[in-house]
């Protein structure tokens, strides 16, 4: 009797995902991540509590106006209207209510996306590192994830690595700006080249290749660099957006597709993005959140101060001994591991309280990842933490880590 597995689709993973499963249920963090004193940087989690105005909306919105205030709800009209006039004032597309699908946040616009242009057996291009949930969504779905490597220095766009990489079972190329976890910005430049290339290859293979444009930070960004959609460049983009970013509310789903007007078969993927909500758990948002949309639109956390926790790290880190880079927009920090290891590194960080997320969890070895949305108290308190780590980093290297110090 041959052996196979339980769950194909779950074995056909690689080891990325065995890597996150490891950290997030069995691992430093795992254990200790709710002790109060922990300077926790792993994930964009909120640390303080929510915006005013955003409890304020919701409770406005809770209250109900008519009968079906509570009724089964899916892109609603007044949501769409408020999504499509948004984003003609912050992409500068002319967008209207009727190219907007209101989804579950952006892993809702994902899903939908991915499910409504392909068919099983298309392959999905994404540069590495990417958004650690890429690989099982395109893996569930039937498809084959192709992974292409960013320029290791300027972490923009590897347009010969893309190049190569497309076949005639291309369906999709992921665009993640701005970036995460390098905090990249594409520049119009950038997004010219990737259109022209995408639409040499689609005339090549007799079908069009779309671009999915996940952009849940494309309103954090830092030092007055200006943010471009992808979809202002290439008409056949999805673009994916999700209100829990700039709202820092991660556990309250909200978020949409937007096809760009000039789609040449717009109302044929549109039609095709309702059914695979539908198909896959109604992946629209609840009915409260749409009705308080109005008021969510217009706040946001304080990106000024978020810009100088950047810096402060930035600064602080550097002067440490780390290499780290400065993030155009996002809210992590990429610095290099001064170990190779960069598991046993964010292990050491913990013996101090300072817990990050390994850069093998997100496929760039060699890094970690701190996350911004910490309070300035945490990070006051971490940063002796950072300073001892690297100096014990320094003087030797790591021990060898088994199976049980792992765990």
């Amino acid at each position: 009797m041959v052996n196979r597995p339980l769950f194909p689709r779950t074995a056909a993973l690689g080891n990325t995902m065995r890597l996150l499963g490891t950290f997030m249920n069995d691992s430093p963090w795992a254990r200790r991540r709710f002790e109060p004193d922990i300077a926790d940087f792993t994930f964009g989690n909120p640390h303080e509590m929510a915006l005013p105005g955003y409890v304020d909306a919701l409770q406005r919105a809770v209250v109900p106006r008519d009968k079906d205030w509570f009724a089964y709800k899916d892109s609603e009209p007044e949501s769409r209207a408020i999504v499509a006039a948004s984003l003609r004032a912050w992409v500068g597309i002319p967008f209207e209510a009727e190219d907007i699908a209101m989804t579950t946040g952006g892993f809702g616009a994902l899903a939908a996306a991915l499910k409504a242009v392909t068919e099983p057996g298309d392959e999905v291009i994404y540069s590495l590192p990417p958004w650690f949930l890429y690989e099982i969504m395109i893996v569930d779905n039937g498809l084959v994830p192709v992974k292409v490597r960013l320029n290791p220095v300027s972490f923009d766009l590897d347009f010969d690595a893309i190049a190569a990489a497309i076949t005639p079972r291309t369906r999709v190329l992921i665009v993640n700006t701005p970036h995460n976890p390098t905090g990249k910005i594409y520049p119009p430049e950038t997004l010219t080249r990737l259109a022209a290339l995408l639409d040499d290859a689609s005339r090549r293979n007799g079908r069009t290749i779309y671009l999915l444009s996940d952009e849940p930070y494309n309103r954090i960004v830092f030092g007055g660099v200006r943010f471009h959609s992808p979809a202002a460049f290439y008409p056949n983009t999805l673009l994916a957006y999700s209100y829990g970013k700039v709202l820092l509310t991660p556990g309250q789903r909200i978020g949409y597709l937007a096809l760009p007007p000039t789609m040449p078969d717009r109302d044929q993927v549109m039609q095709s993005i309702r059914l695979a909500q539908i198909a896959n758990g109604y992946l629209f948002p609840n009915a409260l959140l749409q009705h308080a949309l109005a008021d969510l639109e217009t706040l946001s956390i304080d990106i000024p101060h978020l810009e100088r926790k950047r810096d402060r790290m930035v600064v602080a880190l550097r002067e440490m001994g780390y290499n780290v880079h400065v993030p155009e927009g996002t809210f992590y920090l990429l610095p290099r591991s001064p170990w190779e290891d960069d598991g046993a590194f964010t292990e050491l960080l913990a013996e101090y309280g300072v817990f990050v997320l390994p850069g093998s969890v997100a496929e760039i070895p060699g890094y970690f990842r701190i996350s911004l949305t910490a309070n300035d108290a945490m990070i006051e308190r971490a940063l002796p933490g950072f300073a001892v780590a690297i100096g014990r980093a320094k003087k030797s290297a790591p021990a060898t880590r088994t199976a049980a110090s792992i765990r």
